[in-house]
């Protein structure tokens, strides 16, 4: 079992960056990938972006391409989402999740564990 903790998460203007944290501990995630989703209030969970642990490939959403980049740290075991000109439609709580397996999924129904949120408010 894998306990991911996120972190990072404020209140921010409308055009700043934001970079939020997922700290991984409970076992190895050589074999793992892990994403990062969204949920503002009345909408449904949004995939923004995944990355393999062993190879660092990464996959976006078309929606943050371009605004947001993800990354790990295999020595620290953890990933970041980095997230520049923020826009008032990015407020949301904010997950990582993982799975086990070398690949990104969009959905959220492949992963297996989930952090506990992390609250992202972008003031216009």
């Amino acid at each position: 079992q894998v306990q991911l903790v996120e972190s990072g998460g404020g209140v921010v203007q409308a055009g700043e960056s934001l970079r939020l944290s997922c700290a991984a501990s409970g076992r190895t995630l050589s074999s793992n990938a892990m994403a990062w989703f969204r949920q503002a209030p009345g909408k449904a969970r949004e995939f923004l972006a995944g990355i393999t642990w062993s190879s660092g490939r990464t996959s976006y959403a078309e929606s943050v391409k371009g605004r947001f980049t993800i990354s790990r740290d295999n020595a620290r075991n953890t990933a970041y989402l980095q997230m520049d000109s923020l826009k008032s439609e990015d407020t949301a709580v904010y997950y990582c999740a993982s799975r086990d397996g070398n690949t990104v999924m969009f959905g959220g129904g492949s992963y297996s564990n989930w952090g506990q949120g992390t609250q992202v408010t972008v003031s216009s």
